[in-house]
């Protein structure tokens, strides 16, 4: 089976810092390896790593590298395999052409938060849905740092509905949030 037409983005800006700023966030090494492996293992077409820095994303293409030609790739040819997936880009607009580009229409754009925003929620089981039957191309949107701002969250079609867990503590890393998301979207408790 090909892969499917959802593709996973993390963004680096504009997202919050802890004091609600808007800030660029720095580029973690396990985002990219983690994040790359969960989007093979669900069939997704691509994982995106947005940031407007230069020098961040010359690392991403560094390490990638590394594991995808030379003692990296024959050390451990599995991780290698996942990092194909991953797709270096400045900025969100960037990102929706280059989708629109390849898929031959725009992409729709789903955001996630941990907070609860006003706006178009669309609940696992109908984007999961969505994403199996394949009309569309869909790009499901995460942030570092403290998440999403608000402009990003309104400019895009959906916002998924939060995790929530046993407890009022809410604030998973963005590697256990992708991963929860992705199985809640294709598998379901039988």
């Amino acid at each position: 089976m090909g892969a499917l037409r959802y593709y996973l983005a993390l963004l680096h800006y504009p997202v919050y810092n802890k004091e609600g700023w808007v800030v660029v966030s720095s580029i973690t090494n396990l985002d990219i390896h983690d994040l790359s492996r969960l989007v093979k293992t669900y069939n997704g077409r691509a994982l995106y790593m947005i940031t407007p820095l230069e020098n961040q994303r010359a690392m991403i293409e560094r390490i990638c590298a590394h594991w995808k030609s030379g003692f990296g790739a024959t050390y451990n040819p599995n991780r290698g395999e996942a990092l194909e997936l991953v797709r270096v880009i400045p900025s969100l607009e960037d990102m929706a052409n280059e989708i629109t580009k390849e898929e031959g229409e725009p992409p729709i754009l789903v955001a996630t938060s941990a907070r609860e925003w006003e706006g178009s929620l669309i609940g696992y089981s109908e984007l999961g849905e969505m994403i199996l039957k394949g009309d569309d191309p869909v790009v499901i949107l995460f942030g570092t740092g403290w998440g999403l701002t608000q402009e990003v969250i309104r400019g895009c079609h959906y916002l998924l509905r939060p995790i929530k867990g046993m407890s009022r503590y809410n604030h998973l890393s963005v590697r256990c949030a992708a991963a929860i998301v992705l199985d809640r979207l294709f598998f379901k408790e039988e």
